[in-house]
């Protein structure tokens, strides 16, 4: 096929979930439902976070930096396929489609790397608990979320430029929700094998490295909690530490399924499936799956937003 590239045609055409529905429009309610959640209750989760100053420590911190990345994470992605719908025009420029990759590259690869220090964090509040403000001061905070997006940006960066620098043929069709590079690779007039090859290798280092920490990091904690005097405090570790490998399940279960797993195993429907669910569904979850088992916060989203609001009982 004839090669096309960035001075000809108008740009690729996203086939998304909703093109492949056989009820589009109650598919696209519930996207605009879950999209509406995750901007309220992880803007809702940021505003507690900021206002009420019993949340400034470390872990809400880093908390409240989990839900910034996944307000922007799902707004990337879910206004263009709400208004490609309702225009009935899904049509993305390659300038816009390699935006789009690197802000989403970048996003899901900060949370990966946050999703670890976030343990890190449990772990020393845990298993070091006279260290905890020394160990993460303020300064070591700033840190982690500063290497998180250093780090996820280059990355990202230098995948967007390799993977838009391919010649792409003239049947311009992405097959998933938003401009990734496993799809874009399809398109791709050369041979993409080696550089697929490094995909695979990257993908499993950067994924499964902070994965590892993660488990590692729990297993300590497990240790600890298990030798605690107190079932109170035994129950309160345990409460906040699922929390957490709840969030970290569902990020890595979707990220393993796109880019470690090979593509031979997954369709593009799959693929449009798993898409949806780590860019609107996740997004909306994880603020819901911190707050309603965490007396804390609870407690602080009764103080800002009135007790007439929120109950009074909390699970903690």
């Amino acid at each position: 096929m004839e090669p096309w590239n960035s001075t000809l045609g108008s740009g690729f055409i996203l086939m998304g979930i909703l093109n492949d529905s056989g009820s589009p429009e109650l598919l696209c309610a519930i996207i605009s439902v879950l999209y509406m959640l995750a901007l309220t209750s992880n803007g809702l989760l940021l505003l507690v976070i900021t206002v009420d100053s019993r949340l400034h420590v470390p872990m809400y911190f880093l908390l409240g930096q989990l839900s910034f990345m996944d307000l922007l994470f799902t707004s990337v992605v879910t206004p263009k396929v709400l208004l490609d719908f309702l225009r009935d025009e899904n049509t993305v420029s390659f300038w816009g489609c390699a935006l789009q990759m690197f802000l989403a590259l970048t996003l899901g690869g900060a949370e990966d790397l946050l999703l670890a220090f976030m343990a890190y964090d449990r772990y020393v509040a845990i298993c070091h608990p006279l260290n905890y403000m020394v160990l993460m001061r303020p300064r070591v905070c700033w840190l982690l979320v500063a290497t998180s997006w250093i780090l996820a940006s280059l990355s990202a960066l230098g995948h967007t430029i390799y993977t838009m620098h391919y010649p792409f043929c003239k049947v311009r069709k992405i097959r998933h929700l938003l401009c990734e590079i496993p799809p874009l690779l399809k398109l791709a007039c050369a041979d993409t094998s080696r550089y697929e090859l490094m995909l695979y290798v990257m993908g499993v280092t950067f994924l499964i490295s902070p994965l590892v920490a993660i488990l590692a990091s729990y297993t300590l904690i497990l240790f600890t909690v298990l030798s605690m005097p107190s079932n109170e405090g035994r129950q309160k570790a345990l409460v906040t530490c699922s929390s957490h490998l709840t969030v970290v399940g569902m990020f890595y279960g979707a990220a393993t399924f796109m880019y470690v797993l090979p593509s031979s195993l997954h369709s593009s429907r799959q693929d449009n499936i798993i898409s949806v669910f780590y860019t609107i569904v996740t997004p909306a979850l994880n603020p819901l799956t911190y707050s309603l088992r965490n007396k804390e916060v609870m407690g602080a989203l009764r103080r800002v937003l009135g007790t007439s609001i929120l109950p009074t009982h909390s699970t903690i």
